[in-house]
């Protein structure tokens, strides 16, 4: 559904976007990774045909972005990082008016919005006014309005921007509901936690060059990352910095480290890094008992997308 290749754009002197490449097909979740200023928006108002490129191509919906303009901009539902709304109209009429600026015809709009409003569950606010909603219902009134065409692929620019933890989850939900539905979504956002949740692929952005693109999975290899467990040692076993030698030398360990929570009489913790790969950590408990600890709890941690965002980036900005 979106397939880019060498996209380039510069502002003066300010290479925004560098040489980039990707792909996303149908029913697929693109998160879009990246700081402040890397590339991110600029990307996908490419992509929506709001900006020309200055090198590379791209097609999107079976389109070319360089010459078929306005049957992108009919495939596509564009949903910017700040999305504008009007206050003084109702729900309702909000739709409707963009029901008619995508010349829907006047006797099937009441359905059309009847649809979207069942999906993003705002039907109980059909008839209040727009700026009498939350942060959250606006944001999912804004995916209303994008959807309202049928279009197969979705361009979200931090879609989760500034809601709670209830909104957030629901935003996630709905896109991973629209996904279901055969749609491409491309989604920005700097919460990796929920990229992580809802993604099928990823792409990693840094100063306008593509680090990375493709599964969350090949990321974590990539990074050589594994996955870490954190034990609390209970007292009158072996002290932790003794145990900590024994499974360091396990060939399936990659790090072993010692915290301490609560001062120098609180509990000790051991923090086991796994070697990429090397999946199933059960082992553990044998080479535990066998160094003489203790353990008072064993908490496994699967390797999280800040992991590999931390170690593909720099930090640098633009």
């Amino acid at each position: 559904m979106i397939e880019a290749r060498g996209l380039t754009k510069r502002f003066g002197s300010l290479v925004a976007l560098e040489n980039l490449t990707l792909s996303i097909g149908p029913g697929e979740v693109f998160g879009f990774i990246g700081p402040n200023g890397a590339g991110k928006s600029t990307t996908m108002k490419i992509l929506a045909c709001l900006l020309t490129p200055d090198a590379g191509s791209a097609r999107v919906a079976g389109y070319d972005i360089r010459t078929d303009g306005d049957l992108i901009r009919r495939a596509i539902g564009y949903m910017p990082d700040f999305l504008g709304v009007y206050d003084d109209l109702t729900v309702d009429e909000y739709l409707q008016f963009f029901a008619a600026a995508f010349g829907i015809e006047r006797k099937k709009r009441k359905g059309v919005i009847d649809g979207v409003l069942e999906l993003t569950d705002l039907g109980a606010k059909r008839h209040a006014m727009v700026d009498s909603l939350s942060r959250g219902m606006q944001q999912r009134l804004g995916v209303a309005r994008v959807l309202i065409h049928e279009p197969k692929v979705l361009l979200l620019d931090e879609p989760a921007s500034g809601l709670d933890p209830r909104a957030r989850i629901e935003m996630r939900e709905l896109l991973t509901e629209l996904a279901r539905m055969g749609k491409a979504l491309m989604v920005s956002s700097h919460i990796l936690s929920e990229l992580a949740e809802m993604s099928t692929s990823i792409g990693i952005i840094e100063r306008g060059r593509l680090l990375y693109a493709g599964s969350i999975q090949d990321a974590y290899a990539r990074v050589r990352a594994g996955e870490r467990i954190t034990i609390a040692l209970e007292p009158g076993g072996r002290a932790a910095a003794e145990v900590a030698a024994v499974l360091s030398r396990d060939e399936r360990i990659a790090k072993v480290g010692v915290e301490r929570e609560g001062g120098e009489s609180g509990t000790e913790r051991l923090v086991v890094e796994l070697k990429a790969g090397k999946h199933g950590h059960h082992f553990l408990f044998e080479l535990l008992l066998g160094a003489g600890a203790r353990i008072g709890s064993f908490t496994p941690e699967g390797v999280k997308l800040e992991d590999a965002f931390l170690k593909l980036t720099t930090g640098a900005l633009q």
